[in-house]
């Protein structure tokens, strides 16, 4: 079995997974979000964790166990926690601003850059060479 499979995916507290025969639905205080399992991969959840195995012996039932594994256990954070992600611009002239769902960046190229930012995506210019860009995705 696949080394990334063995380990099993601890459910914290406020995170409802509901397993279905062809779906997983994970709910949080950040949001929902569901996956379509693969067919040759198990899921079983025992208490406040979640195993995963391969159904059949062949490489890739034992490749998509621990893929599935790494996906459902991103799927917990982003509910539970969010995700962060901080960038710093370095350079002259380089700066960033957020207005609603737009990043305006201003790279070195003769025009601005307009990023419209993804549904469940937000961003914040504490300072206008720092951006910080938070979702559950």
């Amino acid at each position: 079995m696949s080394r990334v499979a063995k380990a099993p995916v601890a459910i914290p507290a406020g995170v409802e997974v509901k397993l279905a025969d062809d779906k997983i639905t994970i709910k949080g205080k950040q949001g929902q979000l569901e996956l379509d399992v693969h067919a040759s991969v198990a899921i079983s959840q025992e208490e406040n964790e979640l195993k995963f195995a391969p159904k059949s012996a062949d490489k890739q039932a034992n490749a998509l166990a621990g893929t599935f594994r790494s996906l459902v256990n991103n799927m917990v954070t982003g509910v539970s926690v969010g995700f962060e992600k901080k960038l710093i611009l370095q350079g002259v002239g380089y700066r960033a601003k957020a207005s609603g769902k737009t990043l305006n960046l201003s790279l070195g190229f003769s025009h601005p850059v307009d990023y419209a930012l993804p549904e469940g995506v937000t961003a914040e210019t504490p300072s206008q060479t720092e951006v910080v860009i938070k979702g559950i995705d």
